[in-house]
């Protein structure tokens, strides 16, 4: 029997055949760059047979080139991966294939990525499309690299039975968790082409520049090369490191409220105001005063609630290691050290060190600032950290000392010793070997197990980690 029924309409099996023809071009292209010449053969004529142009098999061809030659295929794109209503009858077959074909270049053009250097065209080209991608999958472009994406606008975004944007039948996946996942991967590709391209050429371009994602590889590289920047590539790299730590530290803003909230100082009286009146209380301790014949309750004494906090004034000493392994903890621990700052009775003071020591103190409460007058690189000795650490310690049991570090250091027993010493005083040490936001990193084995016998075991993992111990100690 041939692949075309009575009719001339394609039987289910012709159809099935081709949209696998697509999909095997798709992973072929996805984990080898080599060209499959019976794969590209077959996938040809199967677009053409269905009505697409071929342009949409050329890896070298936009999204955004491929609607400008045919507008009618923008609205395809729109929602194309988002489950949609099942067709009556059960599965629309040759909806699938075109879907295929239109998925397929949507998902190569931005996770094939290549190799080599990159231009800047060719950055803005990736960026395009995988704005095609967001719209693909129901979001708005921009929104899955910006951190905000996860609402998936498309139809049937609930789940259920229907065919989907990959053209398989049976339940929809799951958007709701599947989309907000695709938005970090995104911005490690686009981090990728950028670490592979010129930067300054980038920034020189506000236009080119203002459509980056802030990453933390990105920032690195800002970090890194802000010296040898001028002028309007100057601008554009301060402007993406303030987005970044705007948005880092509206996270850990949240993470420290919710977290630095003392107890309840009842040697303080509650204020007499109608907010802090205690309704239950007053009620219960009155009751003695009810007449059952006028059916009323005498009140002859209010009670209020507690509201006044202890707070103690603390002194958070943060010294951070600015060396080219820590920059994730170097930009997080900024942040979060001015976070602390602005805190009332916290007297924060900062310092980061390689080879030199550098006191941020009078910047700390602007880590856009503190990052700008940083260093990165080079090698690493804690003891002239130290040298300026110590003599800040005015009051060891109303202080605490946060010391950020991989550890692997030069002078290893010195600077043990000086720890130690800071602990024995009375002064709560806190030694940190990575405060991410992925909670990766490691630590010198040698100082992991002297803290251990210390009793100050390294905390290493989440930034979260690091919240939780200040807020014991502050509040």
């Amino acid at each position: 029997m041939s692949e075309e029924s009575i009719g001339g309409a394609p039987a289910p099996d012709a159809d099935e055949n081709r949209r696998q023809v697509l999909y095997w071009r798709l992973l072929g292209r996805l984990f080898d760059p080599e060209e499959q010449a019976s794969l590209e053969s077959a996938s040809l004529a199967v677009v053409e047979d269905i009505g697409l142009p071929s342009a949409l098999l050329d890896p070298g061809a936009s999204v955004d080139s491929v609607v400008q030659r045919h507008p009618e295929l923008a609205a395809e794109f729109d929602g194309l991966m988002t489950p949609g209503p099942e067709e009556d009858g059960g599965r629309d077959r040759a909806a699938e294939v075109r879907r295929a074909a239109l998925v397929s270049k949507v998902l190569l053009n931005v996770f094939a990525s290549g190799s080599g250097t990159v231009t800047a065209e060719q950055l803005a080209r990736w960026q395009s499309d995988a704005g095609w991608l967001e719209r693909a999958l129901g979001c708005r472009p921009g929104d899955l690299r910006g951190g905000r994406g996860g609402g998936v606008s498309g139809p049937g975004a609930g789940g259920g039975v229907s065919p989907t944007g990959t053209g398989v039948g049976g339940p929809t996946p799951d958007l709701s968790r599947l989309v907000p996942e695709i938005g970090p991967e995104l911005g490690s590709i686009e981090a990728g082409l950028v670490k592979r391209m010129h930067l300054r050429e980038v920034l020189a371009d506000p236009a080119l520049a203002s459509r980056l994602t802030p990453s933390m590889s990105l920032i690195e590289q800002l970090l890194r090369d802000k010296d040898n920047l001028s002028g309007v590539a100057l601008a554009n790299a301060k402007a993406l490191i303030r987005r970044y730590v705007d948005e880092v530290a509206q996270v850990l803003r949240s993470q420290v409220e919710k977290a630095t909230v003392g107890e309840l100082d009842r040697s303080v009286p509650p204020k007499r105001v109608f907010r802090n009146l205690d309704l239950d209380r007053t009620i219960w301790k009155n009751l003695t005063n009810w007449s059952p014949e006028e059916e009323r309750l005498y009140v002859d004494r209010l009670y209020y609630r507690h509201t006044s906090r202890k707070t103690t004034p603390q002194r958070l000493i943060v010294v951070v290691d600015q060396s080219g392994s820590m920059v994730d903890s170097m930009v997080n621990c900024t942040i979060l050290a001015s976070i602390f700052a602005g805190l009332p009775k916290v007297d924060v003071h900062l310092i980061a060190y390689d080879t030199q020591a550098l006191d941020l103190t009078p910047w700390s409460h602007d880590p856009f600032e503190t990052l700008l007058r940083t260093k990165l690189g080079g090698g690493t000795d804690g003891t002239v950290a130290m040298a300026l650490a110590q003599p800040k310690i005015a009051e060891p049991r109303n202080t605490v000392v946060v010391w950020i570090s991989d550890f692997y250091e030069w002078r290893t027993d010195e600077l043990f010793e000086s720890m130690a010493a800071i602990h024995r005083s009375g002064a709560k040490f806190i030694p940190v070997g990575s405060v991410t936001s992925s909670g990766r990193g490691s630590v010198n084995p040698w100082f992991r197990e002297k803290f251990k016998d210390l009793g100050t075991p390294v905390i290493s993992g989440h930034i979260k980690k690091l919240v939780h111990e200040l807020k014991t100690f502050l509040t």
